[in-house]
């Protein structure tokens, strides 16, 4: 624990002297979180401030409190989340959920919610998707959470079970984990190479079980993976685990279906085998098995939740995928999958997107929403093939690779 816990404040945040760190963590990871704190200290950290989250206290909200404060969000909050950013604090999130408890909320409550908060923290956002503000997520195991991922096991033995499997995801347990996170960036560098080569101006994607879909890329699109880069001119890796390498979709270029891969835990609630069918860059007709209300909701938040944000190759064939593991949280199932996000789209994936106001991102073919939410649709037999602007065809994957 104390490795992954330096692995997060070292790598992921990679905190510089006297810098301020917020970590947000569940109160069930109180222990973890702690020693986040001491490494970060340890770190030459300038103030370490610690955001306490209860999802059962969030529960007895969404169940008892009165309606008319689910379109409110506090200003005290806002300035918090502002204040520390504009002031160069990182950020560590500790993501951590029970994927059942919101079962049986009303999903209207939670979208409603989701909306003020992301409305009010819309400076926030655009500095962290940006780059612009550090930033990094991980996670430990709550008993609900794996007891969900381990339903045979005792409680402890699941709790152990999901350790051990983030220790491997997140490379903690290999004898010099900093020195295998430098090895995992080569291989990621390998194929941004790859793709920035080639400069596709569109991506085809099929596989049997219905995936039969056409993407366009921006002219001037960036691909990116592994470690960012802030202003300050040090990396940091927002996502432990990551096994993707991803770029921003043309907002008026997605046309096709796609078939969801895996279950999608949306605020508690589990959307499961779902599909999506866009033309001309957005969603006109969608289904799902399961949790169609809770989709309905995100689809309905903005005319961007209805488009695409985010493109994401990760193989089959990878650390994450291979342990057969169903997370049930988008951290860990999105880096087994390719994957895309509807809603906003990251601003540094267009060349000198950074600086652009948001009018000018419109224009490059940028996507902007109140939501970003992955979800995945890789599968051992997905082909994805690369179409440059003349039309020349290039393999990009088959049978779930890279065709490297």
């Amino acid at each position: 624990m104390e490795s992954y816990a330096r692995l997060l404040v070292q790598v992921g945040i990679n905190l510089q002297k006297n810098q301020t760190l917020v970590i947000a963590a569940p109160i069930e990871c109180a222990e973890f979180a702690r020693m986040a704190q001491v490494e970060a200290y340890g770190a030459g950290a300038r103030e370490v401030v610690m955001r306490w989250l209860d999802e059962k206290s969030t529960r007895i909200t969404f169940d008892m409190a009165p309606d008319a404060i689910f379109d409110e969000f506090p200003a005290w909050s806002k300035a918090f989340f502002n204040d520390y950013a504009d002031s160069g604090a990182a950020f560590l999130t500790i993501m951590a959920s029970d994927p059942e408890l919101m079962k049986d909320v009303d999903p209207k409550r939670i979208s409603r919610q989701n909306k003020a908060r992301s409305a009010a923290l819309e400076h926030f956002r655009s500095r962290q998707m940006s780059n612009k503000t550090v930033w990094c997520v991980g996670s430990v195991p709550t008993v609900a959470w794996a007891k969900k991922v381990f339903p045979g096991k005792t409680e402890a033995e699941a709790v152990d079970a999901l350790w051990n499997a983030i220790y491997k995801t997140v490379r903690v347990d290999q004898a010099d984990p900093v020195e295998a996170w430098r090895a995992h960036q080569a291989a990621l560098d390998t194929r941004l190479g790859f793709l920035k080569k080639h400069d596709f101006s569109s991506l085809r994607y099929k596989n049997s079980q219905g995936t039969d879909f056409t993407v366009a890329l921006p002219k001037g699109h960036q691909w990116f993976g592994g470690g960012d880069e802030c202003p300050e001119g040090y990396g940091f890796v927002a996502n432990m685990p990551t096994e993707e390498v991803f770029t921003m979709p043309h907002r008026t270029g997605a046309n096709g279906k796609v078939q969801s891969s895996l279950p999608l835990n949306y605020n508690g609630n589990l959307i499961e085998d779902f599909w999506f069918s866009f033309k001309d860059g957005l969603v006109v007709d969608y289904g799902a098995r399961s949790g169609s209300a809770t989709l309905k909701e995100l689809l309905d938040t903005d005319e961007g939740a209805r488009r695409l944000g985010e493109v994401a190759l990760v193989p089959h064939d990878s650390p994450i995928s291979n342990l057969g593991i169903l997370f049930y949280n988008t951290l860990f199932d999105e880096n087994a999958s390719c994957h895309f996000a509807l809603g906003k789209a990251y601003p540094t994936c267009i060349e000198g997107g950074s600086d652009m106001t948001k009018e000018q991102l419109l224009a490059a073919g940028a996507n902007d929403s109140l939501v970003h939410v992955d979800f995945m649709i890789g599968s051992a037999d997905l082909s994805i093939t690369g179409i440059k602007a003349d039309g020349t065809e290039v393999p990009v994957f088959v049978h779930g690779n890279f065709a490297l």
